[in-house]
């Protein structure tokens, strides 16, 4: 059986934490932020990790992480 293939998409989106969680930057942080409070957009510089009910696809995506 040959190995699996890394999604490349998934692999330049997400990155995973010491601690194994998938992490991913918030979305809504690349145009229109003129109108955008200072504090919405501090917010969405954090990154955050990703739900429990989409980890299992990200397993998937990026089999040896």
């Amino acid at each position: 059986m040959p190995k699996m293939k890394t999604h490349r998409g998934a692999k330049k989106r997400l990155k995973m934490s010491a601690s194994g969680q998938p992490r991913h930057y918030r979305v809504g942080k690349n145009h229109l932020l003129e109108h955008k409070s200072a504090t919405r957009k501090r917010r969405l510089r954090q990154a955050t990790t990703l739900s429990a009910s989409d980890r299992h696809r990200v397993k998937r995506l990026l089999p040896y992480r």
